[in-house]
């Protein structure tokens, strides 16, 4: 069947018209429909992106990355991100490569469509043209032909009456005649004319146009086809990405291992330590039989209380150990010539000097009474906020196992920056080999600072791996006492019979060095100072929590301007009355209040004190004892 628009089509022009603007009218929803998909694809990919975002580990959460189902969640919120990339690229592609250029192609359609209907109603218009002419021609034809009849007839019935008029009805049917004639030559003529219109119009001009729109209407259709394929082609240039993607999730979830995350759990939380041993019986009896002496002291204060002791696992930290534990800087001298108004020079925060009189101070809390004793609790607790620096550098404040697992940590990230050293020495050791071969290139002179820097760099880093080597072998042998002794000491209790009451002939000396070492690491071997302490400051526990303003025992007024810049200073301007809290220790510093709610130490230097007579006689009393 032919599918000549030309031939077969001949006669449907309005029809045509309508197909064609049906045609441009889907090409323009196609091209909406692409467009609002490109955005629903982008609003998809946006928040595929925000979700992975939210949900993404927080630095606060680093310490789970460590463990596999962290891990595969990590991976998985990683793929959903390159899939969220790979629907934004297929959504670009939507865009600048099918949606730009259907619309421009629309635009086209639609002025050569317009162009094409045009030359059709022209040709439709000259073909209606010379229709009209022929239809006149052939009226005026068959008026004339009519009226020539007629004048004939009148002209024969005159004849027959009167000669006379007879002549003249003969010479009108005459001219009648003639001009029948004429309209008969023009009737022809225009005959001759639309049947040769004609013949054009239905066999060259309509042929020809509506073969341009039938071009026209399948390049259309061709468009919309290529559309559809690029359109599929850019998703399924994703797909094989978007399919990887899933195969990593899946592959991460099945590189979820229970046993391993548990294993790591003890990796992580292990401290290395001993479990406590077996509570020993306080023979407090023997203090009966004991003469008082100055090492019993203490225990005579607390005859007649049952010491509340608990295992270290339940106890919490002790908080003068930590303020002991925390070295401290001395505060800045008074100025020479000091200037009104004037500020002193960058004053540091408020620690001991020495620990002597940090020695003092604690003989002092544990020998006054109980208010004495509550004021300066309170005291050594607002002074926690005061504390410098950090942990030590061979991690002696952590426990035996996660100071091994530091050190082992510090090694590694010093072998690497070594390793980058070296590499950098060797292409600096190559680059001066081809400086010397070859001058023009460069100055090997040049290079030997940084050969230098380079030098004095490595041995750096060596003496510093060499120093965490001998930390790591004290800590690892340190670890590996602890695991003997943990394996002798349970050969033992098994073997070993107790009978009841012979735990309490032990002493306390007579513990394992391992027992006494204490939660946060630290180690010592005076037992009996540690337990005496540790006895005290639990007594007070309480006491310590306890929060109430301290009474004044005193004014003072600033000599010199002072800045506290550091946490727990109290800034003041010269020649400032404040009043007096607690007073210098030895260590420097004198705590004072201002205005019975700013509270915090100033050097003792910028101040002279007056204390009341009844403080000083409290103070000189505590002093004392």
């Amino acid at each position: 069947m032919s599918c000549n628009w030309g031939t077969e089509l001949w006669d449907q022009f309005d029809n045509l018209e309508k197909h064609t603007s049906c045609g441009i009218d889907f090409l323009e929803r196609y091209s909406k429909f692409l467009r609002e998909r490109a955005d629903i694809e982008l609003s998809y990919a946006k928040q595929i992106r925000s979700l992975s975002k939210k949900y993404h580990p927080k630095r606060s959460r680093e310490d789970e990355s460590r463990y596999s189902w962290c891990l595969a969640f990590a991976a998985t919120l990683r793929q959903l991100n390159e899939l969220s990339v790979q629907r934004e690229e297929f959504a670009e592609n939507l865009n600048t490569q099918i949606v730009c250029e259907l619309t421009r192609y629309t635009q086209e359609v639609k002025t050569e469509r317009k162009n094409h209907f045009q030359d059709g109603r022209r040709a439709q218009q000259h073909i209606e043209g010379s229709w009209k002419q022929l239809e006149s021609s052939k009226r005026r034809f068959e008026r004339d032909c009519k009226e020539a009849e007629r004048a004939q007839q009148v002209s024969d019935r005159i004849d027959l009456d009167n000669k006379t008029d007879g002549e003249k009805a003969r010479q009108t049917a005459q001219q009648k005649k003639q001009a029948a004639e004429e309209s008969r030559k023009d009737y022809v003529t225009s005959l001759n004319q639309f049947n040769q219109d004609q013949h054009q119009h239905y066999h060259t001009l309509v042929p020809v146009i509506y073969q341009r729109i039938q071009d026209m209407e399948e390049r259309r259709i061709e468009r919309v086809c290529e559309a559809m394929r690029s359109s599929a082609e850019a998703e399924r240039k994703v797909l094989p990405a978007a399919g990887r993607s899933l195969e990593v999730m899946m592959e991460s979830a099945e590189g979820i291992h229970p046993r391993m995350d548990a294993r790591q759990v003890v990796e992580v939380y292990k401290s290395g330590f001993d479990p406590p041993g077996d509570v020993e019986l306080e023979d407090y009896s023997a203090s009966m039989r004991r003469s008082i002496s100055e090492s019993s002291y203490l225990d005579n204060r607390g005859e007649g209380q049952r010491p509340s002791r608990k295992l270290w696992p339940f106890i919490r930290k002790n908080k003068l150990l930590t303020l002991l534990s925390s070295p401290r800087q001395p505060p800045p001298p008074p100025p020479t010539s000091p200037s009104p108004g004037g500020v002193a020079s960058s004053p540091q925060s408020p620690p001991t000097a020495s620990r002597e009189p940090i020695t003092q101070r604690l003989n002092y809390l544990m020998t006054s009474g109980s208010r004495t004793r509550k004021q300066c609790l309170r005291s050594l607790k607002r002074g926690l906020s005061l504390k410098l620096g950090s942990g030590p550098a061979d991690c002696s404040h952590l426990p035996p196992e996660q100071r091994r697992k530091k050190l082992q940590s510090r090694m590694n990230n010093i072998n690497q920056e070594i390793q980058k050293e070296r590499e950098q020495r060797d292409a600096l050791l190559k680059m001066r080999e081809v400086y010397e071969r070859s001058p023009q290139m460069g100055d090997a002179g040049s290079l030997e600072p940084r050969l230098e820097e380079v030098k004095l760099s490595l041995q750096r880093l060596e003496e510093e791996l060499r120093k965490h080597q001998a930390w790591f072998s004290e800590a690892d042998s340190r670890l590996s006492e602890n695991g003997s002794r943990r394996q002798s000491g349970g050969c033992g209790s098994n073997s070993q019979v107790t009978t009841p009451g012979s735990s309490s002939l032990k002493q306390l000396d007579n513990r394992s060095p391992a027992s006494r070492e204490s939660p946060d690491g630290s180690y010592t071997e005076d037992n009996s100072a540690e337990l005496h302490f540790k006895s005290r400051s639990s007594e007070f526990d309480d006491d310590f929590d306890d929060e109430e303003p301290l009474p004044s025992i005193g004014t003072c007024k600033s000599l010199y301007p002072f800045q506290g810049q550091n946490e727990g200073t109290l800034s003041m301007v010269e020649a400032e009355l404040l009043s007096v809290v607690e007073e210098d220790k030895g260590d420097g510093w004198t705590r004072v209040r201002r205005n019975l709610e700013e509270e915090g130490y100033v050097p003792t230097s910028y101040i002279k004190v007056f204390l009341e007579s009844s403080a000083k006689g409290f103070v000189q009393s505590s002093r004392l004892v």
